[in-house]
């Protein structure tokens, strides 16, 4: 049985390895990215059955995405191959040594393709936790009614739903995003956001209140995500507190879905809150420790790299 389902958006990444601005000869490096195919990679990394849905293009980028993830052990087999229009990109550049620009070219592009049709309703309610994320809906109305479909599908089976809000102030604004994702957040299990995320829905600016709120709309566990300051989990009303691992960060960009990806296979695993909590610190502190979204997750075989040891003999 698949341990897990996720939907949504992949797309090539190109990342520049040196700082500077874009130039011609400019060293970069050659990957793939997006929010719930790194969740899916992190999750089938720590031993659950994994299944992505997405759209990608007949081109040499979406034959890179499929086969990286497969050979991640993610099974792709309700991914639609696009004809008529090309991958995503994304283009992330190091500007100085301790900031990077990220620039997504993805609109009208394969990805946002995804329609209803596109979703395996009987792969998602046969599984034990349905993933989605705050991204996916905002890229149209084909994708938007894919992710409400799937969560549908999922409670009627007694799935678990799991929603990141993942808000992306690029491709909405904060009211059509409230709007459309409140709805989401009351009929999941589990929610993730980070503060500013959580004052979409509610008003609070304190991480405490923002998790109760939240959890008065529905969700039995909400998770806080507060970066630097590890994150905070309010479980049927009992609240649970995680300081971030300590490690020198290469790379931010993915460290939040990363500590998804080890909360959820900590869940499936059976593990109490705080087990979550920690699993999910440190796959983002792994995550941040080597270039790239997925590249650093760890995998079960490292597990006694999990405890977050500095040195292993």
């Amino acid at each position: 049985m698949t341990a897990l389902v996720t939907l949504g958006e992949a797309m090539v990444a190109v990342s520049t390895t040196e700082p500077g601005p874009l130039l011609p000869g400019r060293a970069a490096r050659l990957s793939f990215a997006g929010a719930e195919a790194t969740v899916a990679v992190g999750v089938s990394r720590l031993g659950h059955p994994v299944a992505w849905c997405g759209v990608v293009g007949a081109d040499d980028a979406g034959t890179m995405i499929l086969g990286g993830l497969r050979a991640e052990g993610v099974d792709t087999t309700c991914v639609r191959t696009e004809d008529d229009l090309p991958t995503g990109l994304m283009l992330r550049r190091r500007r100085t040594a301790d900031r990077t620009l990220v620039t997504y070219y993805r609109k009208g592009l394969a990805g946002a393709q995804l329609v209803p049709e596109d979703l395996d309703e009987g792969l998602i309610a046969a599984a034990r936790v349905l993933h989605v994320t705050g991204i996916t809906p905002a890229l149209g109305t084909g994708p938007r009614e894919a992710v409400c479909r799937a969560v549908a599908t999922a409670r009627a089976a007694g799935t678990t739903v799991s929603l990141d809000v993942n808000y992306r102030s690029l491709l909405w604004s904060e009211e059509e995003a409230a709007t459309v994702l409140r709805p989401l957040v009351a009929g999941a299990d589990i929610v993730f956001a980070g503060l500013d995320e959580a004052r979409l829905f509610v008003d609070a600016t304190e991480p405490h209140a923002a998790a109760r709120a939240l959890a008065a709309l529905g969700p039995r566990q909400v998770v806080i995500k507060l970066g630097a300051d590890g994150a905070l989990a309010l479980v049927d009303g009992e609240t649970f507190v995680q300081p971030a691992v300590p490690v020198t960060a290469m790379d931010p960009i993915g460290a939040g879905d990363a500590f998804v990806a080890g909360y959820l296979a900590a869940h499936l695993d059976g593990a109490p809150p705080s087990g979550r909590l920690r699993t999910g610190a440190v796959c983002g502190a792994f995550s941040v420790s080597v270039p790239g979204d997925w590249e650093g997750l760890p995998r079960r075989s490292e597990g006694a790299l999990l405890t977050g040891d500095d040195v292993l003999r």
